[in-house]
């Protein structure tokens, strides 16, 4: 799976314990993250990541785009809601981008933690059930 692994600020260490923690399963796919947050992985655990842009900057957006095109399975997105971002249209144009195209999105820390143990437990891909799902009903109806 394609993964995209965000953190604000005050987030950035407890993304790196996830990171720390859930490293043998991380290691098995392939990660994207923004800027900070994906280098702070690459020097805490070795994995390879795709780094884009820092959030403020544009990286939120590069996900997103990734996320349209079908190019990202799952998003870890460690948001802080205690702080004002002042890049907030773009996280909130992500979280919905997650939404429109059923990407899985853990915006915390507990949330984060059951799909990484659904990956490690070898659940099927919700996404790719639905696909299925559609073809056979597509494929019917022209009968």
């Amino acid at each position: 799976m394609k993964i995209a692994l965000i953190a604000h600020d005050r987030k950035k260490p407890l993304m790196i314990k996830l990171a720390t923690a859930y490293q043998t399963i991380l290691a098995k796919h392939e990660l994207y993250a923004t800027g900070t947050t994906g280098l702070r992985i690459q020097e805490a655990t070795n994995l390879p990541v795709h780094r884009f842009k820092s959030g403020p900057l544009g990286g939120d957006q590069q996900i997103g785009a990734m996320i349209s095109e079908d190019e990202i399975d799952l998003v870890i997105f460690l948001r802080d809601p205690l702080a004002a971002q002042p890049h907030e249209p773009d996280v909130t144009a992500l979280i919905r981008l997650s939404d429109v195209y059923e990407i899985p999105l853990a915006t915390n820390i507990g949330t984060a933690e059951v799909l990484l143990r659904g990956l490690a437990a070898g659940y099927l891909d919700f996404r790719t059930v639905v696909h299925e799902m559609e073809k056979e009903a597509i494929s019917t109806e022209h009968e």
